[in-house]
């Protein structure tokens, strides 16, 4: 990073004042703007005289016509490197954390399902978290090569998503941080209902000759948002099903038994459960007998749990058993699997 090592802390968080006001308003820089600017609590004469050092390095520029300073190309690229280094530091931490976080989620999703099928002797099933009417948190367009650039989308509950887009002219390192900037001033908190063709327009309009890259970007937060290819179901006592003697005959058995190995038709109970609303103390539904969404579950029950992350992240616990099951034994089992859940997966990183 050339030039960096000609900057201690003071001038850089000085240089970086400067380069975010002046792509805020377009106007030189003065040193009363700055000491306003920063928690520096520094005088105006001591920020005119680092002002001064930062021109002579070759940082900022005195435009003739005025006292205030502009970034140099020197300038804007430092500033550049250093944003890129801390956000590809913020996005690389995120990424750690969300495959720190899955691994574990795995394990303790499979032990769930294993523990709740020998505590109640039926089958049972669990979710990995999904996020719902989830919100933008953070947007990085990087450069790939003249013709890419990766989109990476960071989404409540830090979810990483990742998008390759083809561009059609290059873009220097100053308009991609304009984008970026761009983006996350006016996206950062929005679900995908919230950006509406106005936004989109507006995006567009003051991407200027780039606005085929929001465009494109805007499709990649849509698709993020909207994809629900990570949804993993866990499964566990399948065959405790055929200790029922009404549930045991071969065609019946076959059916369950088929549902729960292929899982596509869990997904109906779970969308189901997820959507409709539920007792807001424990988030426990009961679906007997014809009320399951799953036709091959007529002649059992069902009672499913939500469970909470924040953020809007949540995923399903579910038990299937004869429609003479132990409902208090099923429902105490579920609060206390769903509390535990809550614990363990949402726990700080240490």
């Amino acid at each position: 990073m050339s030039g960096s090592e000609e900057l201690d802390e003071r001038k850089t968080v000085i240089l970086k004042a400067i380069i975010q006001n002046y792509l805020e308003t377009g106007e030189p820089v003065g040193s009363r703007t700055i000491s306003k600017y920063t928690d520096l609590n520094l005088s105006s004469a001591t920020i005119r005289n680092e002002m001064a050092d930062l021109e002579e390095l070759g940082y900022i520029l005195q435009p003739h016509t005025s006292a205030g300073r502009i970034p140099s190309d020197k300038g804007y690229r430092f500033y550049v490197d250093h944003l890129i280094e801390e956000k590809n530091q913020e996005v690389s931490e995120m990424k750690e954390f969300v495959i720190e976080h899955t691994e574990k989620m795995e394990q303790v999703l499979q032990q769930v399902a294993k523990l709740l099928a020998t505590n109640t002797n039926y089958a049972t099933m669990i979710t990995s978290p999904q996020c719902h009417h989830n919100k933008v948190k953070f947007i990085q367009l990087s450069h790939v090569d003249e013709n890419h650039i990766l989109t990476v989308i960071v989404l409540e509950g830090n979810l990483v998503k990742n998008k390759m887009i083809e561009i059609d002219e290059p873009v220097d390192n100053e308009q991609m941080l304009k984008l970026n900037m761009l983006l996350n001033t006016n996206l950062t908190g929005l679900s995908i209902d919230q950006i509406n063709l106005g936004t989109i327009a507006a995006l567009k309009e003051k991407a200027g000759i780039h606005s085929k890259i929001i465009g494109d970007v805007l499709d990649a937060v849509a698709e993020a948002i909207s994809e629900d290819e990570d949804l993993e179901i866990y499964t566990s006592g399948a065959t405790n099903i055929l200790k029922y003697p009404e549930l045991s005959d071969s065609q019946k058995a076959s059916e369950l038994l088929t549902a729960f190995e292929e899982k596509n038709q869990l997904v109906s109970l779970v969308t189901g459960n997820l959507e409709d609303g539920d007792d807001s103390n424990t988030g426990i539904q009961v679906y007997i007998g014809n009320e399951t969404p799953i036709q091959t579950m007529k002649d059992c029950s069902v009672v499913t749990a939500t469970y909470e992350l924040g953020e809007g992240v949540k995923g399903t616990i579910g038990i299937i058993g004869p429609k003479r099951m132990d409902y208090e034994n099923v429902m105490d089992n579920l609060k206390n699997l769903k509390a535990q859940l809550d614990g363990i997966l949402n726990r700080p990183k240490q």
